[in-house]
């Protein structure tokens, strides 16, 4: 059951994620007259404090050449968890759209909770109030991240950072030679999502929505009255079929339009003109009456020349998924109490 490769490197991806929140922490030192005498850009890795601390130990000679400086910060990843309380049913699906506008089939998300550690290490105490303070008021107590969990379907998601917790250590201990280490730790958690493989979907884009109003919940013994019903509608002509073209200049508010030829127009057609949709609603001889700025689209100025496309069923069944397309609603009402059959797609 088990074996089909995929790797969305979404673990990775938060873990990154994570990192950049951090990555731009300055501290700064002034001199009794508050002037600012350095500027310093806090070091951020990923790794243990134990790896950073033995380091410093080992280089315990503050005046050798190479060495270890503080402040610095790091961070890892130390625990992964179920999150229960944001789950899902594992058997929903939803359909997208992959960069080649190819319908894909994807299970609901699976919720996981990253766990994270965050090491602030410093010599002077100043220096750690500057980088927590830095930090902090970000948290209240979550912070959200956008993370493009998939490339290849665009998914992406907020992911919120908790911060859960703050401690802190600071040993005195050690001769004078001792390097001190204040650390403080702080642990936060993603809230982020899991997708299992993103299959083929034989599917395609929904052609239509139908929706049965009922005089009450019972629908067993109450009466149906309204059906609404809405289909996608193209925007463009798809397959270049009838056209006119416009034999004046078109302002912003004209309704009535000049073209060459009306023969394959009809009233309650739309057309489009450059990406403005109309509706005709009258028509005579060499004019049209249309309605302007059809289906949410904006009026604009047109010039003599211009195609009419028209636009209609062919069209509409030559939409693809990504496509921008508007909808044709309808809405009937009954009086019987017949029901509608999905499967054989009729009255009963």
């Amino acid at each position: 059951m088990l074996g089909t490769y995929f790797y969305h490197e979404i673990v990775r991806k938060t873990v990154v994620s994570f990192g950049t929140l951090f990555n731009n922490i300055y501290v700064k030192h002034k001199d009794g007259n508050n002037a600012d005498l350095s500027e310093i850009k806090v070091p951020l890795a990923y790794g243990p404090a134990q790896k950073f601390l033995a380091r410093i130990e080992q280089q315990a000679e503050l005046n050798k050449a190479v060495t270890m400086s503080l402040p610095r910060m790091s961070f890892e990843m130390n625990n992964i968890s179920y999150d229960p309380s944001r789950k899902v049913s594992v058997t929903q699906t939803f359909k997208t759209t992959d960069d080649n506008n190819r319908i894909k089939k994807v299970f609901m998300p699976v919720p996981y909770n990253l766990g994270f550690e965050l090491n602030i290490m410093t010599k002077l105490n100043d220096d750690a109030l500057q980088i927590i303070e830095q930090i902090l008021p970000y948290f209240q107590p979550a912070f959200n991240i956008t993370i493009e969990l998939i490339d290849s379907i665009g998914e992406k998601r907020d992911v919120p950072i908790v911060l859960d917790s703050i401690s802190f250590q600071d040993d005195y201990e050690g001769d004078f030679s001792t390097r001190r280490a204040l650390i403080y730790t702080l642990q936060f958690t993603a809230k982020t999502y899991l997708f299992g493989p993103i299959a083929d979907s034989t599917d395609g884009i929904i052609r239509k929505v139908q929706v049965d109003y009922y005089t009450d919940t019972d629908t067993l013994r109450s009466k149906r009255e309204v059906r609404y019903t809405a289909t996608p509608t193209a925007r463009k002509d798809y397959d270049a079929g009838d056209h006119a073209l416009l034999a004046e200049n078109v302002d912003l508010t004209e309704t009535i339009l000049t073209v060459n030829d009306t023969s394959s127009l009809s009233v309650n057609d739309r057309v489009v003109v450059n990406s403005e949709i109309m509706k005709i609603t009258k028509k005579t001889s060499n004019t049209i009456t249309v309605k302007r700025a059809y289906d949410s689209t904006i009026a604009g100025e047109h010039s003599v020349g211009t195609k009419v496309n028209l636009l209609n069923s062919a069209d509409d069944a030559l939409i693809v998924p990504g496509d921008s397309f508007g909808f044709d609603e309808s809405t009937d009402f009954f009086e019987s109490g017949a029901d509608f059959s999905p499967t054989r797609k009729l009255d009963l």
